[in-house]
């Protein structure tokens, strides 16, 4: 689904020059449960940022299925991300003042086939909390109403970026657990960004970064349920 040759990233702070991505090659398949992990700084929100549409490489190309990304302008970027990628991050970034329902629709007004508000929050075990607002809420409980938000419009690939961050170990399997169940109800390729080891097992492949590059690429003959792993 997703080709990544030689992708660096290099940013500028006066004469001062941080390497976020020193020559990345990747490829991410379509289907497939990934995990990036590594430690703060390693480069692995930036490579998701770039293949997802919201930066751009220093150097490089990003291919999705037979198109460029990397070579579009701003409007097909835009395009692109609206049509295929769902973003999951540390931080729900809900609207306070929309209820659960108010803020899932709102994704759902801007795409071309969505899934209805009801449906998507159904899937992610919040059919209760249609109604209810961010501030009533729990962490684990928002969380997934920003999962189903990014799932409302059926996005070929779910990029989550340390999506059990700010929640105890218990309400994180819980989160991982709607995660493992839509790739496997929905086929989305899903990658999820953490530091948090353990999570590696969930995954059919995990790839490990340091320092800006790859360090290694491992691969799950045997994959555990979030619900059988412990942090």
């Amino acid at each position: 689904m997703f080709t990544a040759r030689d992708v660096s990233k290099v940013y500028h702070s006066g004469e001062v020059e941080v390497v976020a991505l020193a020559g990345i090659d990747l490829d991410l398949y379509p289907g497939e449960m990934v995990v990036l992990l590594g430690p703060s700084g390693s480069g692995k929100s930036t490579l998701l940022n770039i293949i997802g549409g919201l930066d751009r490489a220093s150097t490089g190309t990003v291919r999705f299925r037979d198109e460029q990304i990397s070579d579009y302008p701003e409007w097909k970027l835009t395009r692109y991300r609206r049509a295929h990628v769902g973003f999951v991050f540390q931080f729900y970034n809900l609207i306070p003042s929309l209820t659960a329902r108010e803020n899932v629709a709102l994704v759902a007004e801007i795409s071309k086939n969505p899934m209805p508000p009801e449906e998507a929050l159904e899937m992610v075990g919040l059919k209760h909390r249609l109604d209810h607002f961010p501030a009533q809420m729990s962490g684990g409980e928002q969380q997934r109403v920003a999962i189903a938000r990014a799932i409302a419009k059926r996005p070929d690939v779910l990029f989550c970026d340390e999506p059990t961050g700010a929640l105890d170990s218990k309400t994180g399997i819980l989160v991982l657990d709607v995660l493992y169940r839509i790739n496997a109800e929905l086929g989305a390729t899903i990658a999820i960004i953490t530091h948090n080891a353990d999570i590696r097992k969930i995954a059919h492949r995990v790839i490990s970064f340091r320092d800006g590059t790859i360090e290694g690429v491992e691969r799950n003959e045997t994959r555990l349920k979030p619900t059988d792993i412990q942090w």
